[in-house]
């Protein structure tokens, strides 16, 4: 009887189970927190990352992302530093310019005494913790200082917890069961914190502490201290994700770790180029964005690899880091070809449905977490992206076009072959010569565009629209592909093979006119649903067309003109789609929002058609954006309500930041901006039709790498007219096209 009960009693919870799994297919984040409204301080480090409050705390309860991460499990989700059982007074907190470094600034607050008058003045105990994260561990140093006059007592407490849960639960996906938390063990000095998943992987988190605290429990830390007047001591800790043995102590652990966080830093700096410019604010901006780029880049056995955001999307992503990687091609190729090499190395090869993988496709996300290795979610190696392959061709064709490292790609050569024959046989589904996703089970993503929430394709109605969906950008991005190809093979020697893909090219240009554009919107529609019914929705995607360079010259003016009316450009940039639309609302993800990746490869594409102002006009808008953010540090998104004076852009609550093309997006316009190309064979930099901003008078790129040469180039702004200065070096060359 116990058993049947016990039979149905699992029938029924799996039954709830695969219920709950449909309802949460699209993975949505949910608003219950607002990250901007937390502006949380984030470390990052390979697969590890962290948030933290601005006291440098983490605060665990319903909605919080704050904690500690490792490969999309949560290792700490509480930590809470008190004096005398109180929680200090915040002074400041701020990140180091170049991200490897949080320091807190805090105070004591009043201490009452037995008989309920103050005891001790705020303001007289000042506590700094500073704090970095290397090889999957917080290193933390907490030094106290006592400023008042007399000797004081007090007890200093870290509480702290680990709840393992995975990422896709803290992001709003209901489980029905975990695996089993583990008894703690607890020395003097470490407590481990362990999980035991279902997965039947075993996850610890080991946290150290030197000087041996006075009482040391399984989810609190007690430190005893008296200090003279002017006396300082100090609290190390350590929290990491891996246990580990080491026979040094863990205050020299920490200042070794702190040194090759620091020299690890310093080397990708160094690798690109380096931004100055007349305006302070901009240099702030721009510092801070390679300073992202490079923090959020994990290195892998191929190069640099740029994780997508924090705090939801720090992994692997394809068609992010591919457009990271473009953006920022200019700056420094290494990342490119880090992207390139890990990508070709992981590219499907057999058909798996519940990943959505096909012969030659490449990745859209890799998850590490339980519910991943589950099947709970299908993220493990997920391929639903319909643009991943195609802008993998394209990054290839620009990277060598950059670099002239012809050896790299004849060595992906069978990868590249694979992705366009993905393209023609699976990725062309219905042989009409477009390119069109359907996911290929139940369970995966149902827009697989770089818009993917589900309502983010739809018909002017309103309607949403049926698949299998060909969006206006994945058509623009197979005609970078073809160009691409056809550029890879001439210089391969294959002439033939180069000359089909400039035919295929020139083919696609006017058949996707006359398909995709509409006179009556004077744009390019959104896409065109699974009857091949066009979806007559003024978008952002159509900026995509024209940067890469799929647009016929005499279409330009009209969808320049089209993304540049008030109903798309709110003044901080252009909406996702117009706020004529019938889906419109500037609150949302993808129907109206701002985007500032997308704002700059829109850029891009109006420089690339001699529509200079126009980006310019754009670049402002972003850079006017950034100046309101904390940090300086442009999100994943904000919202699209028009610009007001005297006020800043409206944030969007669950935006990540930092993001990787985000992040890239100054980098992108800078190089809009001033027409910036390369000819690696003759070692020269182009210049085409060189313009600056409004708000830049001079800007500088010093240690510009063009071939095995390296170059600095000054721009200076007057009344209009770009004046460029260069300094040579081993015979590079500057060449201004106009």
């Amino acid at each position: 009887m116990a058993s049947s009960i016990q039979s149905q009693t699992d029938l029924a919870n799996a039954d709830l189970e695969q219920r709950l799994s449909q309802m949460n297919t699209q993975f949505f984040i949910p608003a219950t927190a607002s990250l901007h409204e937390r502006r949380p301080r984030t470390l990052k480090h390979g697969d590890s990352f962290a948030v933290f409050d601005h006291s440098g705390d983490a605060i665990s309860g319903p909605g919080s992302p704050e904690g500690l991460y490792y490969r999309d499990t949560r290792h700490l989700s509480h930590l809470f530093l008190t004096v005398n059982g109180q929680r200090p007074i915040l002074l400041s907190s701020g990140l180091r310019d170049d991200n490897t470094m949080l320091t807190c600034d805090l105070a004591n607050p009043d201490f009452i005494g037995a008989d309920g008058r103050v005891e001790v003045e705020h303001d007289l105990i000042h506590l700094r913790r500073t704090r970095f994260l290397w090889k999957s561990a917080v290193y933390e140093r907490i030094t106290i200082r006592n400023f008042d006059k007399q000797t004081r007592q007090m007890t200093v407490g870290i509480s702290f917890d680990a709840d393992f849960r995975d990422l896709f639960e803290i992001r709003g996906t209901v489980r029905l069961r975990r695996g089993a938390m583990m008894e703690p063990e607890i020395q003097s000095d470490t407590v481990c914190l362990r999980y035991k998943g279902r997965d039947d992987q075993d996850r610890v988190t080991q946290i150290e502490f030197d000087p041996v605290p006075r009482q040391l429990t399984a989810t609190d830390a007690l430190f005893d201290i008296t200090l003279s007047p002017a006396e300082r001591c100090t609290i190390f800790m350590r929290i990491g994700c891996v246990a580990e043995q080491s026979d040094d102590d863990l205050p020299k652990r920490f200042l070794k770790s702190l040194r090759e966080a620091m020299q690890g830093s310093r080397q990708a700096l160094a690798r690109g180029a380096t931004i100055h410019s007349s305006n302070q604010l901009f240099n702030e901006v721009t510092r801070r964005a390679v300073a992202d780029i490079a923090m959020l880049s994990t290195e892998t056995e191929y190069g640099p690899y740029p994780y997508a955001g924090i705090p939801w999307f720090s992994t692997i992503f394809g068609r992010d880091a591919l457009i990271t990687a473009m953006q920022t091609l200019w700056l420094d190729p290494a990342i490119s070809r880090g992207v390139l090499g890990y990508l070709a190395a992981h590219q499907a090869t057999d058909f798996d449905p519940a990943a959505d993988a096909e012969p030659g496709k490449i990745l859209h996300e890799v998850r590490h977490g339980e519910m991943a290795e589950l099947g709970e979610v299908p993220f493990r190696h997920y391929y639903g992206s319909i643009d991943s392959t195609p802008l993998f061709v394209m990054l290839a064709g620009v990277y060598l076009e950059r670099t002239d490292d012809i050896s790299f790609i004849a060595g992906i050569r069978d990868n590249l072959d694979a992705a366009l024959n993905w393209i023609d046989v699976y990725g062309d589904r219905d042989g009409d010569g477009f390119v069109e996703y359907g996911r290929l089970t139940d369970a995966g993503l149902v827009n697989q565009g770089w818009k993917d929430s589900h309502d983010s394709i739809f018909h002017a109605d309103g309607t949403i629209a049926q698949g299998p969906i060909a969006l206006a950008e994945v058509q623009a991005y197979v005609f970078g592909a073809w160009n691409a190809a056809a550029a890879i093979f001439a210089r391969l020697g294959e002439v033939d093979r180069a000359s089909h893909y400039v035919e295929r090219a020139n083919h696609l240009r006017d058949t996707f006119d006359a398909a995709f554009f509409d006179e009556e919107l004077g744009t390019y529609v959104l896409a065109l649903d699974g009857r091949k019914r066009p979806c007559r929705v003024r978008s952002s995607n159509a900026g995509h067309v024209l940067f890469a360079g799929l647009a016929r010259k005499d279409r330009a003016h009209a969808v320049v003109r089209s993304l540049m009316a008030p109903a798309s450009f709110s003044g901080w940039g252009i909406r996702t789609v117009a706020s004529t639309e019938a889906r419109y609302n500037p609150m949302s993800y993808h129907n109206g929002s701002i985007w500032p990746h997308d704002n700059a490869l829109i850029a891009a594409g109006f420089s690339r058609y001699g529509y200079r102002k126009e980006a310019a006009t754009v670049f402002e808008g972003l850079f006017a954006a950034a100046t309101y953010v904390d940090q300086m540090r442009l999100p994943e998104l904000f919202c699209g309500f028009p610009r007001r004076r005297a006020q800043g852009p409206t944030f969007y609550p669950v935006a990540c930041s930092p993001q990787a093309w985000s992040a890239a997006a100054p980098l992108l316009l800078i190089q809009a901006s001033l027409g910036l190309n390369f000819d690696t064979d003759a070692q020269r930099v182009r210049l085409i039709e060189p313009t600056l901003p409004d708000f830049l008078d001079m800007l500088t790129l010093s240690n510009l790498s063009i071939g095995e040469a390296k170059i600095d180039i000054e721009f200076v702004n007057l009344a209009g007219n770009v004046v460029v200065k260069s300094s040579h070096g081993q015979d590079a060359r500057v060449l201004i096209l106009t």
